[in-house]
């Protein structure tokens, strides 16, 4: 017969896994009496043998949480991490850093060294990827995981499971609704811009997060009875959004709409032009910087939108209209999670990750 798990135990028990580990590998942060002998109890009844390791992890903690990003210079890593140190800060541990590109195999390289240095918990953050050569990667990244968890690690990824993991004990996936809420941007843009043309600066097909903001965009479009938005696929950063510009603006320039909307042209006045959704703010700001250096403008020339409400936003002109996601907020609530803190332990799931659609000067009409 299958040995029972600790998750089964908990579900039993009514109580969290990391409450049940705790009771169970031997923590000395302990909850009441009542829930311990609850535990104990549901543990006795399913025969359930804990793991020799994960006692050893439970008794001993390093203090340590890995963190593992795409690349900190992009400002919407920056404040996830910052969200991440500050939560680690509330619970007396320190944060260990790695940087990968995206690349599944140096996530994996960067677990791996993680799990050599005893980290307690380990928080990634990046979108996830189905395309080809990612393949190997993806399913070394999943074994590493799951032999972290196995012998007691806690992980928390931000947006989509790790493709391949089939780990469920120590594992959990912080959601974030980038369907939803760019389908919601989708919409209050087609019902501000009412003869537009869409077009959609996205990442790699296969990106897990920008597949799914396209998705959205393109069914806010649908639901507002408007035509699908040509997708121009790019690198999932500025490089990439300002290559998809030039792009933009040697089509606007050729079409004869540079400087002369709102100049009695019925076919090229403010409500006929051309509105862009870059699948993130800085891939927004790549395609902004593109339009100025073949001289057009924002919102004269082209309108534009992003995703993510990074913090250089403050300094960009005309001010960016976008999707704000809470990022710190992500970070502190990835880290509770992977460490099963007493916020996160015999209580309600963490709130849900929520947004807004933010519109700003980028999308108005040209005057």
């Amino acid at each position: 017969m299958a040995a029972s798990t600790l998750t089964e135990v908990a579900r039993l028990a009514g109580v969290s896994p990391a409450t049940a580990s705790r009771v169970l590998n031997g923590s000395a942060r302990k909850p009441g009496q009542d829930i311990a002998d609850r535990v104990r109890q549901a543990a006795d009844s399913l025969g359930y043998i804990p793991n020799a390791q994960a006692q050893g992890l439970a008794k001993s903690s390093s203090g340590l949480i890995g963190l593992i990003v795409h690349d900190i210079a992009d400002p919407y890593f920056a404040a996830i991490a910052r969200g991440v140190q500050e939560a680690a800060r509330e619970q007396g541990r320190m944060v260990l850093l790695a940087t990968t590109a995206g690349a599944p195999a140096d996530e994996k390289e960067a677990v791996a060294a993680f799990a050599a240095r005893r980290a307690d918990s380990i928080v990634i953050a990046g979108s996830r990827s189905s395309r080809a050569e990612d393949t190997k990667g993806n399913a070394d990244l999943a074994a590493e995981l799951d032999r972290y968890c196995r012998n007691g690690g806690q992980v928390a990824v931000v947006g989509h499971p790790v493709v391949g993991a089939e780990v469920t004990e120590g594992y959990h996936v912080v959601e974030v609704p980038n369907e939803e809420l760019a389908a919601s941007l989708a919409s209050e843009l087609a019902a501000s811009r009412q003869d537009d043309h869409f077009v959609i600066i996205g990442g790699p097909e296969g990106l897990f997060t920008s597949d799914d903001r396209i998705r959205g965009f393109q069914k806010g479009l649908a639901d507002a009875g408007r035509p699908p938005a040509e997708i121009l696929r790019s690198s999932f950063n500025r490089a990439g959004g300002y290559e998809a510009g030039i792009t933009l603006a040697e089509r606007i320039k050729a079409a004869g709409r540079d400087g002369q909307r709102g100049e009695g042209n019925a076919n090229q006045g403010p409500a006929a032009g051309l509105c862009i959704f870059a699948v993130n703010d800085v891939m927004a700001i790549g395609a902004a910087a593109a339009l100025r250096s073949k001289g057009l403008r924002v919102p004269r020339d082209a309108t534009i939108a992003g995703f993510d409400d990074i913090e250089t936003l403050r300094d960009f002109r005309p001010a960016l209209s976008t999707v704000h996601l809470p990022l710190e907020d992500i970070g502190r609530i990835a880290t509770r999670s992977a460490a099963g803190s007493a916020a996160a332990e015999d209580a309600a799931e963490p709130s849900p990750v929520t947004g807004r659609v933010t519109l700003r000067r980028s999308t108005e009409m040209a005057s």
